[in-house]
This record gives structure tokens, C-alpha cells and sequence, in this order.
């Protein structure tokens, strides 16, 4: 016979029920608080570039060249979807598939957030730049969205002079920097004590 299941037992197998149940339904591990936040900032984007585009100028910028930087930008593009495949493949390993694209945005991440906060302040203090950095995404990314529009806005950007080849460049470069911080921020942020990495 084997030993009496404990009260411990029972707390493991509630856990990793809870765990498979949240991989199964990956979007059911999306914290609101985090996505309502996303959106806010999103919005105030799209508004700073909606009163940029209002006061933009009626006199064409010629276009200097070598201001659009492609050929960093396709290397770069090359380093983030070697990134990613990285990344895809790790966590098809560790954790199964899922939409870890979304993990910042996840409720594991806030709970981490919270956890650190209280036990740890001042890795959170460390962390600042980054998280500053990457709440900034979501603004710079809706400001350029409608900004944009105005062809001085993009005609000596990086990827312009054409709106498509700037939003292509520029959210590239955006993607990369909130993948970088995000990775920091994993590094800093406490985990729960039953937690297996990656979240």
C-alpha cells in the first residue's frame, strides 16, 4: 500500500490542474487590469498623434538621403525573428504552445509585479527604466499610427519616405525594445515560490 495522501498532496494536484487548465485556455491568463492599461495608453497615442497630424505643416521636407536606415533595419529584422523563433521553441519545450507573445500582458505577470512590490521594492526600483520604457510602447506605437499621415512625419524617418516602409521600421524597432525590456523585467521580478519557469 502506498502512504496516505496529505493535505500537501492534495494542494500539488489542485496546482497542477490549475496550471493545465491555464495552458489549455492561454487567453483566460490575460490579466484585464494589464490589457485595460494597454488600451488606455493605446489611446492617448492615437490622440498625441491625432493633434500632431492636426498642426502639421503644408510645406514639404525634401527628403535628405540616407535618413530611411534599411540596411540596419533588415538586419535587425533578421536578429528579432531569430529571437523569436528562439523563443517559440523554448517555450514549446518548457511550456507548451500559448500566446507567450502576450505574457507581459498576463496575469502571472502581474502577479509577479504585486509579488515584487511587496517583498522586493527595490528590484522593482532596478526594473523602473525598463518598465517605464515599455509602457512607452504602446504610446509611441498609436502616436506614430496616426501621426504618420503627414508626410513630413515620415519622409526623413527611419523607413520612410513612404508611411508603410516608416510604421514598418518603427514598430520593428519597438517590438525589440519592449522584447528587451520584458526579458529585464523577467530577470528582476520576484516568482511565486510554486512557480516554473517560464510563466
Amino acid at each position: 500500500m502506498g502512504r496516505p495522501v496529505t493535505r500537501l498532496d492534495h494542494m500539488r494536484m489542485n496546482t497542477r490542474t490549475t496550471t493545465e487548465t491555464d495552458t489549455a485556455t492561454p487567453t483566460g491568463r490575460l490579466s484585464p487590469a494589464s490589457l485595460t492599461l494597454c488600451a488606455v495608453l493605446l489611446i492617448v497615442g492615437v490622440g498625441a498623434g491625432a493633434i500632431t497630424f492636426a498642426g502639421r505643416s503644408d510645406v514639404r521636407e525634401a527628403v535628405r538621403p540616407g535618413t530611411s536606415a534599411w540596411p540596419v533595419h533588415l538586419v535587425l529584422a533578421v536578429v528579432g525573428l531569430g529571437w523569436l523563433t528562439a523563443a517559440m521553441l523554448r517555450r514549446r519545450r518548457t511550456a507548451g504552445a500559448g500566446l507567450f507573445l502576450l505574457a507581459p500582458l498576463g496575469r502571472a505577470a502581474a502577479q509577479r509585479l504585486r509579488l515584487t512590490l511587496r517583498q522586493a521594492p527595490w528590484r522593482l526600483l532596478v526594473g523602473l527604466p525598463a518598465l517605464a520604457l515599455l509602457l512607452f510602447t504602446p504610446v509611441r506605437v498609436g502616436e506614430q499610427l496616426i501621426a504618420g499621415l503627414d508626410p513630413n512625419f515620415v519622409s526623413n524617418a527611419w523607413g520612410g519616405p513612404t508611411y508603410l516602409g516608416a510604421m514598418a521600421c518603427h514598430y520593428l524597432d519597438s517590438a525589440l525594445i519592449a522584447a528587451t525590456c520584458v526579458v529585464l523585467l523577467d530577470l528582476l521580478l520576484k516568482r511565486p515560490a510554486a512557480a516554473t519557469r517560464p510563466v
